[in-house]
């Protein structure tokens, strides 16, 4: 949903805007999900942040993380 505070908008992109305004390349790949802890589990991702144009090396250490861990990405039972 779209978020009408500007400081919520803030809030929500606070840690995205330094690596776009330094120009570098990041993505973001799931890496697990929480400990249920009374809400269901909640999914968890890693960022990873490349060199100025080194998105092939970021894209292959994505692949290989995901290759590697072998997550089950189906949606989790969430309680609510």
């Amino acid at each position: 949903g779209e978020k009408a505070d500007p400081l919520t908008m803030y809030l929500a992109d606070i840690y995205t805007i330094p690596v776009n305004l330094a120009g570098n390349c990041a993505i973001n790949v799931p890496c697990g999900f929480s400990a249920d802890n009374g809400v269901g589990r909640l999914p968890i991702g890693l960022q990873i942040i490349g060199d100025y144009f080194a998105e092939a090396t970021v894209f292959k250490a994505a692949a290989a993380l995901e290759r590697d861990l072998a997550l089950d990405l189906r949606s989790p039972l969430v309680i609510g």
